[in-house]
């Protein structure tokens, strides 16, 4: 397992994270294999939000893993909040983060968590009430860092203008199927619809400051729309690429889609949403694995990508 070092924090974090948004499809004894299989993988970061299950994910991962100060020292905890169900707003009202925060830490059993994030941008924001929240809940000892979900660049420096402390985590979602943090700048001044930036240039922003980004849906296209592993009416060939290149590594496909996305040089993490532990086990084993260049652009051209 790789560690990568998380900018301006003591956090030495594996580059392979557990996510917890589907831990309501498993039984207690499931979902305690699942989060035991991850550490022996070396996986370390747990990412929850107070939204995944209504709560009941938080609940279950507390459970399964009998949450004690001795597993918890092992363990960086990171919760997000500011989505409201099942009203369907966004909230990041002062208000609304500490009583998100204090029912995540009850749902978690424990004191504190090692990051929060903003799970989603809420247009009514006003930063200087965000500023307090978070005050409040850095010197109480409940929030040790801070950051933010799917935000642009413009939004994070609102933010940041106003917060103290330095917002550490832009989670978003990318894989090899979903690129349009690379597609931009690789077509820069050109008319094709891949020129188009969506992201406000977001990769390079987040180098620029010092954030580290983790990549959520790693294995999915579009927006939940499915699984591009195996998906061969919609990606022949990206899969004949991933394919061919798992057979010469002796891997799986799943361990290249990994490695596609942690050969980037900006030390992204990767969230693996999976309840399946061999499927973790597959991922993971991408994590240390290097690919060429020549093999990082043939899986981008395969994917159906112009490289001019």
């Amino acid at each position: 397992m790789k560690y990568i070092q998380i900018a301006n924090t003591d956090l030495k974090v594996s580059n392979m994270i557990m996510g917890n948004m589907r831990l309501t499809q498993l039984s207690i004894p499931e979902a305690e294999k699942l989060i035991r299989t991850a550490l022996e993988e070396g996986i370390n970061f747990f990412d929850h939000a107070d939204i995944y299950g209504r709560g009941q994910c938080e609940e279950i991962f507390s459970e399964a893993i009998q949450m004690n100060p001795g597993i918890r020292d092992n363990m960086i905890l990171q919760s997000k909040c500011g989505i409201r169900v099942p009203e369907g707003y966004f909230d990041f009202s002062k208000e609304h983060i500490i009583k998100s925060v204090d029912g995540i830490l009850s749902r978690l059993k424990t004191d504190f968590l090692d990051i929060l994030l903003l799970h989603r941008p809420d247009p009514l924001m006003e930063p200087e009430e965000v500023a307090e929240a978070f005050e409040q809940l850095h010197t109480s000892g409940k929030v040790k860092y801070f950051g933010v979900s799917n935000h642009n660049p413009a939004q994070i420096e609102l933010l940041q203008k106003y917060i103290p402390y330095k917002l550490v985590i832009n989670q978003l979602q990318f894989s090899i199927a979903h690129t349009p943090m690379i597609d931009a700048g690789i077509s820069l001044n050109m008319k094709i619809d891949q020129a188009i930036n969506r992201d406000s240039s977001i990769l390079e922003y987040s180098r620029l400051n010092d954030m580290t980004i983790q990549a959520w849906s790693p294995f999915q296209h579009g927006f939940f729309e499915g699984v591009f592993l195996g998906d061969m009416e919609h990606y022949p060939e990206l899969n004949k690429k991933i394919d061919s290149i798992a057979e010469t590594y002796g891997v799986t496909n799943t361990a290249v889609a990994v490695a596609w996305i942690t050969r980037h040089p900006a030390n992204i993490q990767v969230i693996l949403g999976t309840t399946n532990p061999q499927r973790m086990k597959d991922a993971c084993s991408g994590s240390e694995l290097k690919l060429t260049r020549e093999e990082w652009y043939q899986i981008y051209k395969a994917a159906g990508n112009i490289v001019p």
